[in-house]
């Protein structure tokens, strides 16, 4: 039997204040003046004498115990324009929408959840607008298509610009909202000031592809449309639309306003005679080389490569930030790095750095170029950013003019490559292709074994060792739908290294600029994508990039999202402190003092402790190998169950 509460019901109370009054009415006593009065104002309220006030009036009683009636004002606004703004929403396609709420954008977000029904799109509840930003970062590249986040005007904007910025360099597409009171006459004082701009892209033009600030609900439809469909078209990257909150919250006047038509624009293909010089380059060439950046936009992009590569048995060069490639396939040949200072052609496919693949520039004091290749290297690059120029944010690298320079995007641009090779090539050069993947097999199963090998040094160790945590996860779930949702290099890329990772949702690449507070957020916002499509997700954490966003946690478990994070506990800054190791070096001074602000101790952070405040399942530290797997094991059982979970793993520092 339920315990009964202790103290007065408030509702039990003025139901009974309800009863006697009727009662008293009843038995010719006369009610008192605040029970038979009608409903009062402010201005008439009974004055509280002795520490007393009047028993509350027949409205408020009817409001505590009764179905309060609907209370028509001046205020009440039908076909509010934020609806309408909803319809472009939907008629584009989103299927979600994440948020920190804002109170310039309060008549969108009520129209999402009541008129929109809170479906397509649905609201991400987020604590943070940068974790909104890494959200849609990472769901866009494992869903294949954009997100759309909407962010409290100057100060939410500004927390969001360093997730902007990563998408922006990783070539991601997002829509951005930014709510905004345009007209300073309808601003309330104080924050409504504070928090308005005259200009609001300008905190983030250098770093998205378009942005707009339409003044009616026409133009607010016809910006959604053009902004959703420069997203989208490659050179891929953040659009950004303003939400005036007078234009969402006033009344639609004019009823039925139409959707503007969407039609996704076609992606830019290189031309085809240039594509015809390509392929008699590839033809005739005996030790080429194909390097691939972020080629794949698309799950097809990983079946045309192999495509390409297969067509003249040509090694691959994956470096990382997309999945372009199987790891296990025999031309895959990530950190054979070798193979480029051989090669008489090199075919560079949307590299973001072409200049490191074929030159260097060692470390101070020299700062002196250094090429890599043979000066008879014929170098190819077909790259989309040719198509677009950006001039202060130095995200495009140093510049390097290779021999055959090609504007187009390199995924649309394959089928034509391919179709380009085959009819360039001679029977000479296909008879030549057994012996090449003959070569290029024992090549890949050397480099594996190799790896294997170096996995095992110091397996028993603790702090655990980086490559064991990795094959304690891979023994778990291999076999599984999996997908990877955070960059591994700075971890030695065990995955790719040991793990057979040949689907195009295995991996999802990194983070583009290399900002920290991206890896958390952004693996729950990939982790939703996988869930929709029938996985789970996989995070490998660093334990200093989480700490900028720990509030990613409690976001997937609130909304349920099965991914697997464990967190590389190495207690540091561990890439800071090599550095300042090698500058006290370099200065004959302690290194021993790298370690000053770099570490992350005193006392040590328990992970696990914080993912649990977030309701999401939590264990460890854990330190002793043999105690790992069991671990592991435990919190998959929760992840598979459709909830998140963390492993902290106090590790090596690589």
């Amino acid at each position: 039997m339920a315990k009964k509460k202790a103290g007065v019901d408030r509702r039990a109370f003025l139901a009974g204040i309800a009863a006697g009054g009727a009662g008293a009415a009843a038995a010719g006593v006369a009610p008192t003046p605040a029970a038979a009065a009608a409903p009062q104002s402010a201005a008439t309220l009974p004055a509280v004498a002795n520490g007393s006030a009047s028993l509350p009036g027949p409205r408020l009683v009817a409001q505590e115990v009764g179905t309060p009636a609907v209370e028509i004002d001046r205020w009440h606004v039908h076909n509010a324009g934020s609806d309408y703004m909803v319809d472009c929403l939907k008629h584009v396609g989103f299927d979600y929408i994440t948020c920190m709420p804002g109170s310039t954008f309060r008549g969108l977000q009520e129209s999402i959840t009541n008129y929109g029904g809170n479906s397509k799109p649905e609201l991400l509840s987020c604590t943070h607008e940068e974790i909104s930003a890494a959200m849609a970062h990472g769901y866009a590249k494992m869903a294949h298509k954009p997100m759309a986040i909407i962010v409290h005007n100057t100060v939410g904007l500004q927390h969001a610009s360093m997730g902007i910025y990563n998408a922006y360099a990783d070539r991601v597409p997002m829509l951005i909202l930014v709510g905004n009171i345009a007209d300073g006459a309808t601003r309330r004082p104080g924050v409504e000031w504070y928090h308005t701009a005259t200009d609001v892209a300008q905190i983030v033009r250098g770093y998205v592809k378009y942005d707009a600030q339409p003044l009616s609900l026409q133009s607010f439809g016809e910006e959604i449309m053009k902004a959703t469909s420069l997203a989208l078209t490659p050179v891929q990257e953040p659009t950004l639309v303003t939400v005036d909150a007078d234009l969402a919250e006033l009344p639609n006047d004019a009823k039925l306003l139409p959707l503007p038509k969407f039609v996704p624009v076609r992606p830019p293909v290189a031309d085809p005679a240039a594509l015809a010089d390509v392929a008699k380059a590839l033809a005739g060439a005996q030790t080429p080389v194909i390097v691939a950046d972020r080629v794949a936009r698309t799950p097809a992009g990983m079946a045309l490569l192999v495509q390409l590569a297969e067509t003249l048995q040509i090694p691959v060069v994956d470096i990382g930030n997309r999945m372009n490639f199987p790891t296990n396939h025999h031309l895959y040949a990530a950190f054979d790095r070798g193979l480029i200072a051989q090669a008489d052609v090199i075919l560079g496919l949307e590299v973001g750095d072409f200049f490191s693949v074929v030159g260097d520039v060692p470390d101070f004091p020299v700062r002196q170029s250094v090429m890599k290749i043979k000066p008879t290297t014929t170098t190819i690059h077909i790259n989309s950013m040719y198509l677009q120029g950006e001039g202060n944010y130095q995200d495009q690298q140093r510049y390097y003019n290779p021999t055959m320079p090609i504007a187009g995007d390199a995924e649309a641009s394959l089928p034509y490559l391919i179709d380009a090779i085959n009819r360039a090539v001679t029977s000479e050069r296909k008879a030549q292709n057994t012996a090449r993947a003959s070569r290029f097999t024992d090549a890949w199963t050397k480099r594996r074994q190799n790896d294997i090998a170096t996995a095992g040094f110091g397996w028993d160790a603790s702090p655990i060792a980086v490559p064991r945590m990795y094959a304690e996860v891979h023994n778990l779930v291999k076999g599984d739908a999996f997908s990877i949702v955070g960059p591994t290099g700075q971890m030695g890329a065990w995955s790719q290294r040991l793990w057979d990772l040949d689907q195009p949702y295995h991996y999802n690449g990194g983070s583009g600029a290399s900002g920290v507070g991206y890896q958390m957020p952004a693996a729950v916002g990939a982790a939703l994508a996988a869930r929709d499509q029938g996985r789970y997700a996989i995070n490998f954490q660093g334990d200093g990039d989480l700490m900028v966003q720990p509030g990613s946690l409690w976001t997937a478990a609130h909304h349920k999202i099965p991914l697997l994070t464990i967190v590389h506990n190495n207690r540091a800054w561990h890439q800071e402190a090599m550095h300042l190791q090698r500058i006290a070096n370099r200065r004959e001074r302690q290194p021993e003092h790298a370690t000053l602000g770099t570490l992350i101790n005193n006392p040590n952070i328990d992970y696990a402790k914080m993912a649990q405040s977030f309701g999401v399942y939590g264990e460890g530290p854990i330190s002793n190998p043999d105690q790992l797997g069991p671990a592991i094991a435990r919190a998959l059982k929760v992840v598979k169950n459709g909830m998140p979970a963390l492993v902290d793993v106090v590790s090596q520092p690589r």
